[in-house]
């Protein structure tokens, strides 16, 4: 069986669900040390498994982005959404 693909949740459509596959940070992409954006992610609870939905995105250029993790609503700029990978879960 073929590995699913995983996409950087800054690049999910409103809609999306999924499970996180991982958190990486790639420092190109954000202001913050790479280290200390994804302690933080992984403090609001963007964990390798949990389920993940986005559920709206901002007016103009799309940014920010909130987002559901377990049973929290989360607002992230996409760049900082950028580092969590994440697959598709198909609709039930």
């Amino acid at each position: 069986m073929a590995p699913e693909p995983t996409i950087a949740l800054g690049d999910a459509h409103v809609g999306f669900r999924g499970r996180i596959h991982a958190v990486s940070v790639d420092t190109r992409i954000t202001s913050l040390p790479a280290q200390e954006l994804e302690r933080r992610l992984i403090e609001l609870g963007f964990v390798e498994g949990a389920a993940v939905e986005l559920l709206h995105q901002g007016l103009f250029g799309g940014d920010p982005i909130a987002v559901r993790v377990a049973d929290t609503t989360i607002a992230l700029r996409r760049r900082e959404a950028m580092a969590i990978k994440v697959t598709a879960v198909p609709p039930s």
